[in-house]
């Protein structure tokens, strides 16, 4: 059995062993140093002012949408467009927030929203937001959707959950909108169980992140902040400023296990992403000689952060054959994520607009992924890579 992961950690004993031994240690476990430690850390790597850390990458959507809220940047009824290949909690906190989501097509060969997509939809709606998905490690051209988003106006977020690392000549994966969100749950690229962060540059953004992360309050705000939040609402006791509340939220915090497993699996994360493109190379060395199946575009992107192994195959009948010869060989496989979100059963309870999605519906109808990651042995590679042949 070729599983999606095979270690709940990069480097599982020597992480284990360390956990242990910060259990043992440890005086305090709900958020504290250690999450502001790693918060800093995460920053560095990702090239950002602020990273804010949270208890998943879901509840750090969730967040970003909900600071936009608060802020006054988006509103109830206002369309917030989405790539249509995502994952559920993408989509539903627009929903949960009382916005209209409006799903962009996605390009078959790289997996995501192009630019030129985006312009296809805003030919025909008008939207206020975009929350794109950087979908199993890949991109679109984000330099230049960035650039539409601004001349048009557009608040950019995004989602970097499965692209950590990944990099454009512009820059990283998940530094090209205003915020953007990572995961780090046990299969995604470095892991801290569960947990989460948004990064952004804007100053704004970071307070308010902190206010919905904890339940409303200012308590994880620093000295001055505190001060801004208590003159603007008269809050002149010391005493009733810990209990007082100052817009929607809701309790989203890490503990101290996430933030210290965060600090010691980025130690990793370099190396591992240099892993996962290497054998991504060797898988996709096949691919490319197998007229089944299509070898994804990746010209635009300098370091591709390989998430899975996306197999995108000619046709659905094509498709139902590779499932069975992966199967067959014992290879834990999975839908390109959520597919066409509309064809969801949330989705069709409570979204009753539909959209052409030509792209995404062959991606749905035409794609699966198997695991790639560094544990991946030589005879691991040698079974995918039979799998991926024409016979």
């Amino acid at each position: 059995m070729i599983p999606l992961m095979k270690n709940a950690f990069l480097n599982e004993l020597e992480t284990k062993e360390a956990l242990a031994e910060f259990i043992l240690q440890a005086k305090r476990f709900s958020m504290d140093e250690q999450c502001a430690k790693f918060e800093k850390e995460f920053a560095v790597f990702q090239g950002a002012k602020e990273a804010i850390l949270f208890n998943s990458g879901s509840s750090a959507n969730l967040a970003m949408l909900q600071t936009l809220k608060n802020l006054g940047r988006l509103a109830g009824g206002d369309k917030v467009g989405f790539s249509a290949l995502t994952w559920s909690t993408n989509v539903m906190p627009i929903i949960q927030l009382g916005m209209q989501p409006v799903p962009i097509d996605c390009e078959p060969t790289t997996l995501n929203v192009m630019s030129h997509q985006l312009k296809e939809r805003l030919g025909d709606t008008e939207i206020k937001a975009f929350f794109i998905t950087n979908a199993l490690g890949f991109t679109g051209d984000l330099d230049v959707i960035r650039q539409i988003c601004n001349e048009r106006n557009i608040i950019l977020i995004e989602d970097n959950c499965e692209a950590l690392g990944t990099e454009l000549p512009a820059g990283k994966a998940g530094s090209f909108g205003e915020m953007a969100s990572f995961s780090f749950f046990v299969a995604h690229h470095m892991s801290t169980i569960e947990g989460g962060v948004v990064c952004t540059d804007n100053e704004e953004f970071a307070d308010m992140l902190r206010i919905v992360r904890s339940n409303g309050w200012d308590r994880h705000l620093n000295s001055d902040k505190q001060y801004k939040w208590r003159k603007k609402y008269n809050i002149h006791s010391e005493f009733y400023a810990k209990y007082t509340f100052y817009d929607l939220a809701y309790n989203l915090r890490p503990t101290e296990i996430t933030g210290f497993l965060g600090s010691y699996q980025l130690r990793f994360l370099e190396n591992n992403i240099a892993t996962r493109e290497k054998k991504y190379i060797m898988l996709e060395s096949v691919v490319k000689e197998n007229p089944d199946l299509v070898t994804l575009d990746r010209h635009h992107i300098s370091l591709l952060s390989s998430f899975a192994f996306p197999v995108l195959c000619q046709t659905p009948e094509l498709k139902r054959e590779y499932l069975v010869q992966f199967s067959g060989a014992g290879v834990e496989v999975r839908p390109m994520i959520a597919g066409n979100i509309q064809k969801q059963p949330f989705y069709r309870k409570y979204v009753s607009e539909s959209y052409k999605l030509t792209g995404t519906d062959t991606i749905h109808d035409c794609g699966f992924y198997c695991g790639n990651y560094p544990e991946l042995t030589k005879i691991d590679i040698q079974t995918l890579c039979n799998c991926l042949r024409k016979y």
